[in-house]
């Protein structure tokens, strides 16, 4: 089927032996984010009066629980490339909600997210706790939002957003939106920042469709978590960092963001053709 942004598969019937996945993985599972929530938490107690905005501490525990994720799902989790060591963002390609997960595992970021994940039940105070930046898409608040990522990259935070705006089924990268590559022009900021873009390739497991691991669209969340828990097999994600780009070196927002499209685009389309070569 062709993309489709509304279009959500019907979810499939889960077998006997995959609840019982469902009920393991689960468990362990919420037992491993919950119980990181829980340390961080108390760490974040004594961090926050000693350093304010910066973390030195809880990124670390953040990225234990993201690799131990990994671990206990039984998804493979490989990285090409190197990390930026440079101060600025990372941008990269949105196709499920296991990107969180991806994206955490081996660099220390700090979300953008819409305003409206900060009430979900759960994933709200996840995000809270690691220290996500939640904005809202409106033109009378771009001024207040522009001088929050400011304190936050002053601060040395390297700040990670989706910019297509959307997820997609992971087979495709959408168009980059400019607006929140504003930012990174201010005058103060501009001849200081990098960006790096990152592309995610998430492989399906064997027998599986390639959309396997796509979130988008109208999909709920509970019946793509279960089967996701569920899977006998699983297949496996790939993060590619791609060299940065000096802010400095672009004219405006919008040139920016299409160098950082093409170069995601391009780490995604090489990494699904390399999946199919492999298969």
């Amino acid at each position: 089927m062709t993309w489709d942004a509304q279009y959500s598969p019907e979810a499939e019937p889960i077998s006997p032996t995959g609840w019982l996945r469902v009920a393991l993985r689960a468990t362990l599972l919420g037992g491993l984010v919950f119980g990181g929530l829980l340390v961080l938490l108390l760490v974040r107690l004594i961090e926050r009066p000693l350093f304010g905005l910066h973390r030195p501490w809880t990124p670390f525990i953040t990225q234990a629980v993201c690799r131990g994720a990994f671990v206990l799902l039984q998804v493979g989790f490989h990285t090409e490339g190197q990390q930026m060591r440079h101060p600025g963002a990372v941008v990269a390609n949105h196709a499920s909600w296991l990107d969180i997960f991806a994206l955490n595992a081996k660099k220390r970021v700090y979300f953008v997210s819409k305003s409206e994940v900060a009430d979900w039940p759960g994933i709200g105070w996840l995000a809270r706790a690691t220290g996500t930046v939640f904005i809202r898409r409106e033109a009378r608040e771009a001024r207040q939002q522009q001088a929050l990522f400011e304190a936050r990259l002053l601060a040395g935070h390297k700040l990670l957003f989706f910019p297509e705006g959307t997820s997609t089924d992971g087979l495709r990268v959408l168009d980059f939106k400019p607006t929140l590559f504003q930012a990174f022009f201010a005058p103060e900021l501009r001849d200081r920042l990098w960006v790096q873009p990152v592309s995610l390739v998430y492989h399906a497991p064997e027998g599986e469709s390639a959309r396997f691991y796509g979130w988008w669209g109208d999909m709920a969340f509970g019946p793509h978590l279960l089967k996701t828990l569920a899977a006998r097999r699983q297949g496996q994600v790939r993060v590619i960092y791609h060299p940065p780009l000096r802010v400095a070196q672009f004219e405006d927002r919008k040139a920016l963001a299409k160098a950082c499209e093409a170069a995601v685009r391009t780490g995604v389309q090489a990494g699904l053709a390399r999946s199919l070569l492999n298969d």
